[in-house]
């Protein structure tokens, strides 16, 4: 809801999505996911052992301190980790976040820590959201939820849910990001899924996609587009290449696969399954 401030003109709307930046707003609310989470259950019994592990691995693998620096007390502590989220760099934050998710030692309560940043991500106009615990750079909603859906869905089948793992990894790394590779996983996500359909391990993408349509109704156009990434992840310009060290790839290159090739897998899964194909969960 749009505050009367907003509505009237008489305080601007934020409109531009921060990618390489980080406003206040921004960072004020990410901070106070980390307090009603984590920091403020500090001194609480139940909470004690987890946060104390925390603690501890927050000095020795993020700060890489001595363990004898880490005070007894968790003010001095807190104040020295607050000190430095407010003045690190805008990617310095996200990369904290990611590492306190990953190392708390409640699942439970980091998947909520994460719901609710990507709450706090979006309401700010953020670029980025945590999705299978990795801040990726994902600007839409639907492109979101094609991409969660995909790592869902394929859980039990693990080649294809391991390269689309490896595609977010590597299209969401914000130090040295790989979007080369990142595509070639994407697309050998989709080769992975479709040799599970027909059983077929040596089969080309191409020859995959025209044995199922023999036996489901695929759209014409659906299946000729895929033909044609996939070409285009093998051409000179493209993925394999032997001598393609440098290819001119970007991250919408990279991200453009990636929910491509999620929503194709996704709409693979569908189809097989209506259709009674085969029974995935076997796989």
């Amino acid at each position: 809801m749009k505050l009367f401030s907003h509505r009237m003109g008489l305080k601007p709307t934020k409109i531009k999505i921060q990618i390489n930046s980080m406003d206040n707003d921004l960072r004020n609310g990410l901070w106070n996911a980390l307090f009603i989470f984590y920091w403020k259950h500090a001194r609480e019994i139940s909470y004690k052992k987890n946060m104390d592990t925390l603690i501890k691995r927050l000095w020795v693998y993020y700060f890489k301190q001595p363990l004898d620096t880490l005070d007894n007390f968790w003010s001095t502590s807190y104040n020295k980790i607050r000190k430095y989220f407010f003045d690190c760099e805008w990617y310095e934050v996200y990369d904290f976040l990611e590492f306190i998710a990953d190392k708390y030692p409640d699942d439970s309560v980091n998947t909520k820590f994460m719901s609710f940043c990507n709450s706090v991500l979006e309401r700010e106009l953020s670029a980025y959201r945590f999705v299978s615990g990795k801040i990726t750079k994902i600007t839409s909603e639907v492109e979101l939820s094609e991409v969660e859906k995909a790592l869902e869905i394929t859980e039990p089948l693990k080649a294809v849910n391991t390269h689309l793992r490896r595609a977010l990894d590597l299209l969401s790394d914000r130090k040295s990001p790989d979007y080369r590779n990142s595509i070639k996983e994407s697309i050998s996500a989709v080769e992975s899924i479709c040799k599970l359909i027909t059983g077929e391990k040596k089969a080309t993408l191409g020859q995959a996609l025209k044995k199922i349509e023999s036996k489901v109704k695929l759209h014409t156009a659906l299946i000729s587009a895929f033909e044609k990434l996939y070409g285009y992840t093998s051409n000179a310009e493209g993925i394999r290449h032997a001598l393609c060290n440098e290819p001119n790839l970007s991250f919408e290159d990279a991200k453009f696969m990636l929910v491509s090739c999620s929503a194709f897998i996704n709409y693979l899964i569908e189809k097989v399954s209506k259709g009674g194909i085969i029974d995935l969960d076997d796989k």
